[in-house]
């Protein structure tokens, strides 16, 4: 194992056994949300008490996938009188803003993979904005007397072309341990990420979506284990003269193993299988490839102030669920030294975050992360070999409802003839919820 994963699996380990800590100033903030929350009660007889309401709009905010960017729970909710029953609407407007210089990636999202190795004169500053982010969801949670729960979801956002295009980000539904549907996949741990401004958010996070069926089940309120089938989706380097792309004829197959200690903290293990298919032209051949990866996440509250997450990820042709390498085509690479013949992607990633929140409304956080391919085999020069991202920002929550926040961000794109390339971002977002 490399320095640098037995660091972070330390850290992991430590995490694990450092005991439960005291309520963080996340927890106590989340709190505060639920309490405020405005509520149109249909049906007859009495409304139902404050502690029947707060169980059922608890499931609103806790979400094994949530991850900091995504909308929060909607402000006016319609609930059932007999509590049993939860319906909200609700949306994010979201404007962002980007300044480069020093080195101009010419895109929205701040990916070192996009970072150029050469100076353009074209490009050497950039501003931008984008209301890209901007999302409208529905959500209705329920229970019935025989003690089933189910829960039905849809969100869209604004992003496609030019970010102005709405389009669906997530439909599912779920039925006690089971979910169905267009859903955050089983591999990632969007909780674990940290905040930052920038979409793209630390290089090598896996947070892909995909349509899915998952069965997913808690016990004794601490460990959680799940395991889905997932649609294949692949990007592989065809030419279409010595090599081709196939049908995909198998599904991903996904699973993680979490322990957790309180409802903010935990470390979790996730694992995917892939099955890539090719055919090689020349010798007229089907291949199928096998891609894995492992996912070691953990988020920790050491102190009620301060928030640490923690991710390493290690595989073959695993990394299209997140990261850089999902904006190009390294599902499969060519084989140079043998046309025809297509080679899987090695590689690892990690990042390490830290949240310190300075009251209820004001906090900051750094995030430092790299991504890294390894090949096994002779590849063009002009490859990315690894990717160098941090953003530091700091966020005011105005009103619970409200949010304003700006960011800096400093990145680097490495290539394996060393040619590099650094890019410099300050960035800003105006966030309105409701």
């Amino acid at each position: 194992m490399r320095p640098k994963f037995r660091i972070i699996a330390l850290l992991m380990l430590a995490v694990t056994f450092a005991g439960q800590a005291n309520a963080s100033i996340v927890s106590e903030r989340t709190d505060s949300l639920m309490a405020e929350h405005k509520y149109i009660f249909f049906g007859e007889g009495e409304n139902p008490s404050s502690d029947s309401i707060t169980g059922l709009i608890y499931n609103f905010y806790y979400d094994q996938f949530r991850q900091f960017q995504d909308p929060a729970a909607p402000y006016f909710l319609f609930m059932s009188r007999d509590a049993n029953l939860a319906m909200g609407i609700g949306g994010t407007v979201r404007m962002r803003g980007y300044y480069d210089w020093g080195g101009s990636i010419n895109a929205p999202a701040f990916a070192p993979i996009l970072i150029p190795t050469t100076p353009d004169p074209l490009h050497e500053r950039l501003l931008g904005t984008t209301p890209a982010g901007t999302a409208l969801f529905f959500r209705v949670i329920g229970r019935n007397k025989s003690n089933i729960t189910y829960q039905l979801y849809i969100e869209a956002n604004f992003g496609g072309y030019q970010m102005r295009d709405f389009k669906l980000k997530k439909a599912y539904a779920t039925i006690n341990d089971w979910t169905i549907g267009y859903a955050s996949s089983t591999f990632g741990d969007g909780n674990a990420v940290p905040p930052t401004i920038d979409s793209n958010g630390p290089t090598m996070k896996m947070t892909g979506t995909a349509v899915l069926v998952r069965w997913m089940h808690s016990f004794r309120n601490r460990f959680t284990v799940a395991a889905s089938l997932e649609t294949p989706e692949m990007a592989v380097q065809e030419n279409g003269t010595t090599t081709a792309a196939r049908s995909q004829y198998l599904p991903n197959v996904a699973a993680f193993l979490q322990y957790g200690w309180s409802r903010d903290e935990h470390i979790r293990l996730s694992a995917i299988t892939r099955f890539l298919p090719y055919r090689d032209l020349l010798n007229n051949r089907n291949h199928q490839i096998v891609g894995w990866g492992l996912n070691l996440s953990a988020i920790y509250n050491p102190l009620p102030q301060l928030t640490l997450y923690l991710s390493g990820n290690i595989g073959r042709s695993y990394s299209n669920y997140g990261g850089d390498m999902m904006l190009g085509y390294y599902d499969l690479v060519e084989d140079i030294n043998r046309p025809g013949r297509l080679n899987s992607v090695p590689g690892y990633g990690y990042f390490v975050g830290i949240r310190y929140d300075f009251s209820h409304s004001v906090f900051a956080s750094t995030t430092f992360a790299q991504g890294r391919y390894l090949p096994t085999a002779d590849i063009p020069g002009s490859d990315y070999k690894y990717g160098l991202y941090s953003a530091t920002n700091v966020f005011w929550n105005m009103t619970p409802r409200i949010m304003i926040g700006a960011e800096f961000n400093l990145g680097k794109r490495q290539n394996f003839n060393h040619a590099h390339g650094w890019a410099r971002r300050i960035g800003a977002v105006a966030q309105f919820s409701f």
